[in-house]
């Protein structure tokens, strides 16, 4: 009987996700794919999300760490901003697994997109869509470190590509990034009004929210948008023909069933495969989902 019980209960794994952005569409699809694969082998996984709240999101690292968590997953999190909070884990022999986010001291794996990649791929496809020149407004929130590296593989396109200029930026507020950027928009468009040629958003609910207000504001207008991450809203607008071009699809659900692997290996007492994992990603566009927009 005790060894049934030893056995039934092996895999019982206690996992805490932690997240500042469970209110992100990519974010939220991460979770929830990292949930069912999880609860598939008998794991317990419990959800925390802190609404953008990093101080929060230090306390209740702590809380897991405290409580003995078998695993922390943070999600969608630069770990370098909590880092004390990371080593506190490691310390105690907790492995840290980070989705979509950075690498830091402490932390075991980092299972994401090669997000400086998909920066390039959606500054080159904007670029080309503007003939390679054009005026364009920047939509990006550093404190992510995956954005932030699509923000700096824009920053490189630039200076390979000096007619195309940044006109205007905006730094996104989380939560609510779609209100955030279609006011912010709304104020490009007072501003700059016919001068805009282009919308780089670093991930697509800024890209829908410029979308809004330009719609509202400047529906006739021959202004090209595009963002990353595939957001299902975005693509349903990429399949009507609206100034919403092009996203970059990042495959949030591989992301999330190769990190439960990575734990799997890791819980098991092996190794992870390599400290930073990518996934792979492609653009989605109306030549791709077979839009006629003639």
């Amino acid at each position: 009987l005790a060894a049934f019980a030893q056995i039934s209960t092996a895999h019982a794994e206690d996992i805490a996700v932690l997240t500042p952005y469970l209110s992100s569409v990519a974010t939220n699809e991460m979770v929830e794919t990292f949930k069912t694969d999880s609860e598939a082998k008998g794991w317990t996984v419990n959800v925390v999300d802190t609404r953008g709240d990093f101080q929060q999101l230090a306390s209740r690292v702590e809380d897991v760490t405290n409580a003995g968590a078998d695993a922390i997953v943070l999600v969608s999190v630069d770990p370098n901003q909590i880092a004390d909070q990371v080593a506190a884990a490691a310390g105690k022999d907790i492995p840290v697994f980070v989705l979509d986010g950075a690498l830091a001291d402490g932390v075991t794996a980092n299972i994401t997109t090669d997000n400086f990649a998909l920066g390039t791929i959606l500054s080159d496809y904007l670029f080309e869509a503007l003939g390679g020149e054009g005026n364009i407004v920047k939509f990006f929130h550093s404190a992510h470190p995956g954005v932030r590296q699509r923000e700096l593989a824009l920053d490189a396109a630039l200076e390979k590509n000096d007619a195309v200029k940044v006109i205007a930026e905006h730094y996104v507020q989380v939560p609510g990034p779609i209100d955030n950027a279609r006011q912010a928009m709304e104020t490009f468009i007072r501003q700059h009004g016919e001068k805009i040629d282009g919308v780089w958003a670093a991930w697509d609910e800024p890209a829908i929210g410029a979308l809004l207000a330009l719609q509202s504001d400047m529906p006739d207008a021959d202004i090209v948008i595009a963002g990353i991450d595939g957001n299902p809203q975005a693509v349903d607008l990429i399949k009507q023909c609206t100034n919403l071009a092009a996203t970059v699809r990042q495959d949030f659900p591989g992301i999330a069933s190769a990190a439960v692997g990575e734990i799997e290996t890791v819980l098991g007492g092996g190794e992870p495969s390599s400290r930073e994992i990518f996934v792979e990603a492609k653009v989605v566009d109306r030549e791709t989902l077979g839009a006629n927009c003639e």
